[in-house]
């Protein structure tokens, strides 16, 4: 089952992935164009999720024929990424309810001082059968809660309030 979990096993709350910035994605002043970062940050989680959680996407549908759909982002352009900048992306999923994930990217300078991007995306777990909204299976559910990011509280932090703390732990 692609959510077993070892209850023994200490999992990861954040990933994080190290890229280089295209030129073909760059925009003509050399900086990543804004609609790429959505595919530098879902690519960075795709690639480093089942190495660390032992499970992708796919998996999932195969077994539940169940899945996420993102319906909602908010996003923050702080710093441009150049082109040839070698950056770190971060992602942990940061809310999980019956029917609901968030998870949070952000993207750092390589020497993670600088914060460039963040992004919080909002998907709502489907059943494609019936194009509705599903609850979690138990199992999917505590898993995610297992690796939910818990140094975020999602409900008591605004997405302005979240840039900033994690500005502040960049520097201290």
């Amino acid at each position: 089952m692609p959510f077993y979990h070892d209850k023994q096993k200490s999992y990861p709350q954040e990933t994080e992935s190290r890229v280089i910035i295209r030129f073909q994605d760059c925009d003509p002043f050399r900086h990543l164009n804004n609609a790429k970062y959505f595919d530098y940050f879902f690519n960075a989680r795709e690639d480093r999720v089942p190495q660390l959680y032992g499970y992708n996407i796919a998996d999932v549908y195969k077994e539940y024929g169940t899945g996420w759909v993102i319906y909602n982002h908010q996003i923050s352009y702080l710093r441009p990424a150049a082109v040839g900048e070698w950056v770190r992306i971060k992602s942990s999923i940061i809310h999980v309810d019956a029917n609901t994930i968030v998870v949070e990217y952000y993207m750092l300078d390589d020497a993670k001082k600088e914060l460039k991007t963040v992004l919080w995306s909002t998907m709502k777990y489907i059943n494609p059968k019936n194009g509705k909204s599903t609850e979690h299976q138990p199992e999917v559910f505590d898993y995610l809660n297992t690796i939910k990011n818990n140094e975020v509280d999602f409900t008591e932090i605004s997405f302005g309030d979240r840039i900033k703390a994690i500005k502040e732990k960049r520097h201290s």
